[in-house]
């Protein structure tokens, strides 16, 4: 289940929100809940007004290994969810997401590319690792980090058949649309998501903010796309959730069954580093 919705600085209503979140998707079966980057605490806020009263600015910094987590942990129980938030860590504070259900922690990832306007801010995280989880082999994206074609494929060759895409992704800052569904940044976003998930034949299950926060408007547009590039449930521009039964594993293994992306690629090829 991909969420498209709102989080702001209340720690105790943010934590509320995700525990409403994934009692419904309990209730409804889900066996998977990917929630937006900065869902613990908010995204960066950028006031409309220079010099005008604002929220914090900057996110509160949470450690990994903090009570914050921890609950989110057991409110998750048997059901896996993918959560994002400020990391407070040596070097940082990092935009991070954390994998978790009742037994704890399954995987964690640092966002690697931080976008010009998050720079003074965070620090980037230094690679991508796919991790195991009762429901097969994930691998997380941050914002941005799916911009970049190398990330999903890390992913994708260290055996994640399925990716979680957390983000607060804008609508277009310079020139905004009239109608949300023609901005350029919307079409960014929807195109990223089919195209990794095509390219890497993975399901992708891809989670938004949604709203104003500040001067920024958040696009939502969650949704579960499959290995080969089609959106099975989607929310478009508001807050919701889209719900998809899917076998990953199995729609994995038929996507590649006749052509597989990974296997046919020829590294030697390509220029290292380029």
């Amino acid at each position: 289940m991909a969420v498209a919705a709102r989080f702001g600085r209340d720690m105790p209503q943010c934590m509320a929100q995700v525990q409403r979140i994934v009692a419904d998707a309990r209730g409804r079966g889900a066996s998977l809940v990917v929630l937006p980057e900065s869902a613990l605490g908010g995204y960066l806020y950028e006031p409309h007004v220079a010099g005008a009263p604002a929220p914090c600015e900057t996110p509160p910094a949470l450690r990994r290994d903090g009570e914050e987590i921890a609950r989110v942990a057991r409110m998750a129980g048997d059901i896996v969810v993918c959560i994002g938030y400020t990391e407070d860590a040596p070097g940082g504070p990092y935009s991070s997401a954390v994998c978790v259900n009742g037994d704890g922690i399954l995987g964690h990832h640092r966002k690697v590319h931080v976008p010009l306007g998050e720079r003074a801010t965070f620090r980037p995280g230094t690679g991508f690792a796919a991790f195991d989880t009762p429901i097969g082999r994930i691998g997380m994206l941050v914002c941005y980090d799916k911009t970049f074609p190398e990330a999903a494929r890390q992913l994708a060759l260290d055996g994640a058949g399925l990716i979680a895409s957390l983000s607060a992704w804008p609508v277009c800052r310079v020139d905004p649309a009239t109608l949300m569904r023609r901005d350029l940044q919307v079409r960014h976003f929807n195109l990223l998501d089919q195209t990794r998930a095509l390219e890497n034949q993975v399901v992708l299950v891809s989670a938004n903010q949604v709203g104003r926060f500040g001067r920024l408007r958040f696009a939502g547009q969650a949704k579960v796309v499959d290995p080969r590039g089609r959106v099975l449930a989607r929310t478009g521009l508001r807050a919701g959730t889209a719900l998809a039964r899917v076998d990953a594993p199995g729609v994995v293994a038929a996507a590649r069954d006749r052509l597989s992306y990974l296997d046919d690629r020829q590294p030697l090829a390509y220029a290292v580093g380029a």
